[in-house]
Order: C-alpha cells, then structure tokens, then sequence
C-alpha cells in the first residue's frame, strides 16, 4: 500500500509543516465522511506503540475536507482532487471497497494514521522511544478507524473483497481475527477489528500483532513523555487535524539515509516531542504546535518573552521578516543544542564565529553579541519607490543595544575595515535629518548603511537603500498594515517574535535569491502570506501559532470517477488534471 521514505527535518519553517499534513492526511481521503464520536486524545493515541515516528489524526467530516479543497489556484486544486483519486482507487477501489457502501456508514469523526519503523528488518531497540533504525528508510503504517455501528461495520467487513484479485488469508492472534492480503511487497495489507471498536489496518504483519499489544496495555502514545501534557495545551478535538512527532525516533531513522551522520549524543540532546492543532479557516490553515525537550536534556529555555516594538518600526513594504526579543539569549541557546562536531559549516556555530574574524577581525561573542541582548529583527524590504538603484529589495537588521558604547566601537571597527581592507567608501550622510554611514564600492552606488533609532536601536542594511523607510518612521508600520493584521496571529501575549511572509510579493519580485523549483512554484502560488508568532511556555517548553492565508479557489466538484482515474497502482502524479464538472460528494 504504502511504502515511503521519510526523511524527518526539523526545520523552524511551520508553514512547510501545514503542507506536510494537508497532503499526508489527503491519501486517506476515504475516511473523510462522518463526524460521530471523539475523546479529548485523539483516536488510537492507546493503539499506537510509543515507537511510532509521526502520528496525524483527520477528521472525517466532509465539510472541511470540501473547505480544504476550495483553496488554492486551479492548478493546485486539480493537483489535489488527481492525487486523492488515485489514493482513493488505490486503497479502496484497488482492494473491491465503495467508500459510501463499505466504510462511510460505520465510521467515526476522526481518525488517525502512524508511521512505524518497519519490524521485519531488524529487532526492536531496547530503548521505547529509540527504535532500531530500519534499512533505507523503511517504513509501516498504521491506520486506525474508529468503529460508531458495529453491526454495519461488520457487515461490511465481515467477508473480504476480492476486487483486483486480491487473495486474503486469515489467522489469530492474542484472541484477534486478522485477515491479510497476498500481492505485492506494496500492497500488502494486515487488518483486525478490536473488541468491535476499532478497525486497525497495517501494511506490516508484525505490526499488527504490535498495535494489538499496544492495546491491550503495552507502551503507546499516551506514555510518550510529555505527550498528553502539550495536547492539553493546544487541544485536539475540534480541528481538521493534529500531528504528532516523535523527535528522537524520527531522528534515528532519518540518519541512516542523511549524507551526513548525526551523532548519539546530538540525538539525545534534541526535541523530544512536537504535536500541532490544524484547523481550517476561511482564509487558510491555522496551526496550533507545542514543542518539548527531552525529560533529561541539558538545555533549558529562559522564560522571557519580550518581543513587542520592531513590527511597528518596520515598514509595510516588508517582503519577509523574523523577530525576537534577545538576540544573544537566543545565541547562547542555539550552541547549546548544537554539536560543533557534525552541523554543517553554514549552520555551525564555530564556523561562523571563525568566519567573521576571518572577514573583518570581529570577535562574534565579545564584541557583537555581548550588547546584542534585545529585541532584533531580520526583514527583507522592498526597494522604496524612485530609490536610485536596480536593486528590488534591501535586507535590513535591526537589533536593541544594551551598550551604546560597545556598539559604536564595533561599528568603527567594521567602517574601517570596509574602507582599508575592501576599499569601500564610507561616507556620513544625512537619511530625514539623521546620520546615517553608509558603505559604496569604488564604482560608486551605496549598498550598505547603518545608524541609530531612538538612541539605542541600532540598523544595518545591505542591497537597495531601505534605510528611508524607517527613518524617522515607517509611514505605515507593518504592524499596521491589513494583510500582517490578518495573517499573523495575536493570540499569543506576552511573545517571543513573529515570522512573516508576503508570498505574494515576494515571488513577484524577481530576488535572485529566492529560486523556487517548477513543482515548488505551483504550489507557492497558492499561498498569500504565513504568518507565525511564538513563545517560551517554561524551561522546556516552546509554542508556535501559525497561519497559512491561502487563495480562494472555484468551488469543487466531485472527484473523477474510478474509471477516470489514472491506475490505481501508480504513485499520485503531479501533473494537473482539470477537475470534472459534477456535484460536490465525492463518488468512488
């Protein structure tokens, strides 16, 4: 059925996360027909082993799948209804079920879908959050339907299909009934039902006999450290979906295919957990995540959310921005967890500290970061109207002093190294009254500045002349201005920053720098803007709000029939296909 190579990254970037599971959770589109009956923890949480690398629990209510499938461009939507077609033939259709005969009338709101290692390729690992890494980046799954009518379910359920030429075989185990499919390596499937509750379908068999393990008191998801604590913080039984990671495990099992290797003592220092809350809304996906260290991780956060002025000194114009309110707290707390051993050169701590004495004799920690420890912000900006310069966009760094002193003294440093060593005329000019350096090579044209803002605030930039969008003041903050308002969430108060996108303009903005694949770009298009703010819960805990504001696209039709469908057998396709004119409820 299913055989995926999950190379888990742990990136910053949550929006990406939204994609992860709008898509993961589309392959099983078949379970996206009833709302009837959930707990508070999601459903299966006592049937997963606390082995399972991710787990995402969807619901089943067909009026947020037909929301999710509003958004986005028509291309985007074609690409959607195609790849939950060919799911939908390849899972049912494939296998001998009709969705609304065989599994709509019987199943719950939700349900949830995990990745295991696989446990046929080599022994269980001692450690119950540390799986044994499996070959090539193995993977089985494990699905779980909650059952709301036995009698239809087991109706339907009670004689396999033969559609396809499927042949299954029946054995027992621990007192349960599991049926199992002969066919290929990739479309083999193991199914029970438990205690008339649960539907639990694997595509390993060993695996199954697990989950019944599981239920009947082994270790799951509801043991994993810290799980039940962060669902309570973000809440699990209203939305679209909920995602759970387990970060060591993940981990694990990514080193063994990544180039370069991750080492023990990184692995034990890492996130232990993140889970996350989606939701849809009417202009996107909102997210809800709460990430947590390891029960025995040195590193701890400080609990100090200070970030609330560098949105209002930004100007509306801002392409991309990312806020927070230490920088050198956030410094110290990135080497913390970092392994100077194994990170590579653009992300390793030493390297960089090496590079900039290298480049202009600053000693990184002593002589910037030292009075670095307030708010900051990184935005790229779009090149001010009329500025005199091809350039479209300037970067721009802002950062709180605590030492003016200190600053001015890095700063000369820096002018007279641009000016001796690189031959960079540094000149005094005047930005709305104020002094302002600015850097420009011999050929003439400024691309550099930096100055003050209300005495302590100290800027630089880099590329078009975006200082004159700050000085004295934005005319319109970005804090301001409709589209940060209405994408960049404000429920978290007091916050420790704020990312921001505008998708839009940036994509418009022919930046050199920002390059995006032809598959990426489609799906780009989609998107007006992210938006994301978090905070420090407590020493060990971080959380992330986040929204995606996606475009409004045409209103769904139905899904292309069986027939229609490209063969089942292959993998979904992400080639667009028009979406047939038909009604609204989905027809396999």
């Amino acid at each position: 059925m299913i055989d995926k190579k999950n190379k888990v990254a742990l990136p910053l970037t949550l929006g990406a996360a939204g994609l992860l599971i709008a898509g993961g959770a589309a392959t099983y589109w078949f379970i996206t027909q009833r709302n009837t009956g959930s707990g508070e923890l999601p459903v299966g949480a006592n049937i997963i082993p606390q082995t399972a690398l991710m787990a995402v629990s969807v619901s089943t209510d067909p009026g947020q799948w037909q929301t999710l499938r509003q958004f986005g461009t028509p291309e985007t939507q074609a690409l959607v209804d195609q790849n939950l077609a060919q799911w939908r033939d390849r899972l049912l259709t494939a296998n001998g079920y009709n969705y609304q005969k065989d599994i709509q009338p019987w199943v719950g709101r939700q349900a949830t879908f995990a990745f295991l290692p696989s446990q046929t390729a080599t022994p269980a690992s001692p450690s119950p959050t540390l799986p044994a890494p499996t070959p090539g980046g193995q993977q089985s799954v494990v699905l779980v339907l909650p059952i709301t009518n036995p009698g239809q379910a087991q109706q339907a359920l009670s004689q396999p299909k033969t559609g396809g030429g499927t042949q299954w075989t029946q054995r027992d185990y621990k007192g349960f009934q599991i049926r199992e499919t002969q066919g290929a390596p990739t479309q083999n499937y193991s199914a029970t039902v438990l205690d008339g509750r649960f539907l639990v379908v694997t595509t390993d068999p060993k695996i199954t006999d697990q989950a019944i393990d599981t239920y009947k008191g082994g270790v799951s998801l509801l043991n994993a450290p810290g799980y039940t604590a962060a669902l309570n913080k973000i809440g699990t039984n209203q939305g679209f979906a909920n995602l759970y990671v387990n970060v060591p495990a993940a981990a694990a099992v990514a080193s063994t295919s990544s180039a370069v290797p991750v080492a023990p003592e990184s692995l034990s220092q890492q996130i232990q957990g993140l889970t996350a809350a989606f939701s849809l809304q009417p202009q996107g996906i909102q997210v809800q995540s709460v990430a947590w260290l390891k029960p025995d991780s040195k590193k701890k956060y400080t609990v100090a959310n200070a970030a609330k002025n560098m949105t209002n000194r930004l100007p509306a114009e801002t392409l991309v921005m990312a806020s927070g309110g230490n920088l050198k707290q956030l410094w110290e707390q990135y080497i913390q967890g970092t392994n100077t051993a194994t990170s590579p050169n653009l992300t390793n701590p030493q390297v960089l500290r090496e590079g900039l004495q290298t480049q202009t004799g600053l000693d990184l920690d002593k002589d910037l970061l030292k009075w670095m420890d307030g708010e900051f912000s990184l935005a790229l900006i779009s090149n001010p109207q009329k500025a005199p310069t091809d350039l479209p966009a300037g970067l721009m760094f802002m950062v709180q002093a605590s030492d003016r002193r200190a600053a001015d003294k890095a700063f000369k440093q820096l002018d007279e190294v641009m000016a001796k060593r690189y031959n960079f005329k540094v000149n005094e000019v005047k930005v709305g009254n104020q002094s302002t350096i600015t850097w420009s090579p011999a050929l003439g044209g400024a691309i550099a500045s930096h100055g003050w803002l209300d005495s302590n605030v100290a800027f630089l930039t880099v590329g078009a002349p975006v200082a004159t969008s700050i000085i004295p003041k934005p005319a319109t903050p970005l804090a301001t201005s409709e589209l940060f308002q209405s994408t960049v969430p404000a429920e978290l108060k007091p916050n420790n920053g704020h990312f921001f996108i505008d998708v839009d303009r940036t994509l418009s903005s022919n930046l050199a720098l920002i390059r995006l694949a032809p598959s990426s770009q489609v799906w780009a298009k989609a998107i007006q803007a992210i938006g994301v703010t978090g905070a420090i819960s407590d020493e060990r805990t971080t959380r992330y709000d986040v929204f995606v504001r996606l475009r409004q696209g045409n209103k769904p039709g139905s899904l292309p029939s069986p027939d229609a469908s490209p063969d089942a057998t292959s993998s979904p396709t992400a080639s667009p296909t028009p979406a047939p004119e038909a009604s609204p409820t989905p027809s396999p």
